[in-house]
């Protein structure tokens, strides 16, 4: 039996801002350690084929990710060392349930000769032992037929979390124990409040819900022919409809935008257990690992390894008489005094202020950054580009400053602008510069000028990242202000 990863990275983390952002979203963040959620959910698969009686052979992931994060996504992987993985993009957000059915319809042609592991990109899984014996036990369900959840044992009356309420044990745990016996799975519950939350947890009867699942492509697919009929007709038409580029496949993006937008579970897995159709069924599996969807800033905080005041800090902090607060300085020194319970978080642009009981609703800023059209909630001041990075520095009338890093071997596109003007500085590194019929090299504290309207490339030739400052001047300074003739990466305008 194969165990086939599904990695799905989709969603912003709007309660993670000003770190999350919707083009540099949570998944791609490395919160407290120094790697990212995405990294560490590729990681996790290391080992879990082995730990499973009998063994399972793993698979290379499979990542369902947004188009617009699909270079950084694949950088990541490839951050790894991890070869083959296959990267399905959605052109735009349709949840959960259309993009496993996107990964299934990918591995339809397997026959039953694949089991997928479904786990969002974002998750923290301190315990991968644990997790791996669940695994195991998720996956002798799904050899059976079962759409198969894990179920997180609460270790409090959360009420950020879904719960699901659970039947008779289906059968001895592998390990002998009866909390991790699998469990029929009675019903979905939503979000509760604090009363209900410790109700449920007093019962034992109520596990938080994880959004991990373990299945057949096959059993999956007959699901949403049975419960979402439209949704799987419009995956298929899309997947149908795509091609493949470069290390990517580009499903068809009118067939996609037509699909509707639903969840794993209300597509199919409440449905299981509300409009229960013959050959189908669903169980639950335990798991007490360790586990956190890093859902909000309180969370952020949890999983860190907090000083002998209870503070989470990451970068230049000092405190003092400060207690349980997390501060993260990414650009400038957070200095906090008696502070209990708070989450500062500091960017480049942005400083987010809130207490611990209330870092949900850090959601409603970007809310109001986004009626106000705010460019804060889309991007951080580093913006990152297949070939690189770029980040603002200064800006005016007629004028704008970039700091530029483009790593080894990369190149821009071949390019020109109709409103702006643009003089490079190298700081670091060599450059080679296309400027119209001209090709020439330029190093450390020499600079050239690229007029108006003029075609030009920046290349690193070199074996190191190559920096340059660069000094924009025009009437408009806008990033659409681009046409590409030639580009490596296949991008279109402003991407």
């Amino acid at each position: 039996m194969k165990l086939q990863p599904i990695i799905l990275s989709g969603g912003a983390g709007t309660r993670l801002w000003p770190l999350s952002r919707e083009h540099y979203p949570k998944q791609l963040l490395a919160f407290l350690g120094g790697r990212s959620l995405l990294q560490e959910t590729v990681l996790r698969m290391d080992g879990l084929g082995r730990a499973a009686v009998p063994p399972l052979a793993m698979e290379r992931p499979l990542l369902v990710c947004n188009e617009e994060h699909r270079f950084m996504v694949a950088e990541q992987v490839r951050e790894l060392g991890v070869s083959g993985a296959t990267l399905i993009l959605e052109p735009v957000g349709r949840n959960t349930a259309p993009a496993l059915t996107l990964a299934a319809l990918t591995l339809e042609t397997d026959g039953d000769g694949a089991v997928m592991l479904v786990m969002p990109a974002d998750h923290v899984i301190r315990d991968p032992a644990v997790f791996g014996a669940a695994v195991a036990e998720a996956v002798a369900l799904a050899e059976d037929g079962a759409l198969v959840t894990f179920g997180i044992v609460p270790t409090g009356p959360e009420t950020g979390y879904g719960y699901i309420r659970v039947g008779d044990v289906l059968r001895d745990a592998q390990d002998g124990s009866s909390a991790t016996a699998p469990r029929v799975l009675a019903a979905f519950v939503e979000k509760p409040d604090r009363a209900t939350a410790q109700a449920y947890v007093d019962s034992g009867k109520y596990l938080w819900n994880s959004g991990m699942f373990v299945m057949k492509p096959a059993v999956w697919l007959r699901a949403m022919a049975q419960y979402r009929p439209d949704i799987l007709a419009a995956c298929r038409r899309a997947y149908e409809g795509g091609v493949q580029d470069r290390d990517f496949y580009r499903v068809d993006k009118k067939a996609f935008s037509a699909c509707s937008s639903d969840s794993i579970d209300y597509a199919v897995m409440e449905k299981l257990t509300t409009q229960p159709v013959d050959g189908l069924w669903a169980a639950v599996v335990p798991l007490s690992a360790g586990w956190s969807d890093v859902g909000a800033w309180a969370a952020v905080w949890e999983v860190g390894t907090p000083d002998t005041d209870g503070n989470v800090t990451k970068g230049d902090v000092y405190t003092h008489a400060t207690r349980n607060s997390l501060l993260i300085a990414e650009y400038r020194m957070i200095a906090g005094v008696g502070l209990e319970d708070m989450v500062v978080v500091e960017t480049a642009d942005a400083v987010m202020v809130a207490h611990k009981s209330q870092a949900q609703d850090v959601k409603k800023i970007v809310d109001q950054l986004k009626a106000e059209n705010r460019s804060e909630r889309l991007m951080h001041r580093r913006v990152y580009r297949p070939w690189g990075s770029y980040e603002g520095i200064d800006a005016g009338e007629r004028f704008q400053v970039k700091r530029i890093i483009v790593k080894p071997g990369a190149a821009l596109s071949l390019q020109m602008h109709h409103h702006r003007a643009e003089h490079w500085i190298v700081v670091r590194g060599t450059a080679r510069v296309t400027r119209g019929d001209e090709v020439f090299l330029i190093s450390e504290n020499q600079s050239t000028y690229i007029p108006l309207g003029v075609q030009h490339r920046l290349e690193n030739p070199g074996s190191l990242p190559l920096e340059i400052i660069e000094v924009q001047s025009g009437a408009y300074l806008g990033e659409d202000d681009i046409v590409r003739f030639e580009d490596v990466y296949g991008r279109g305008e402003n991407k």
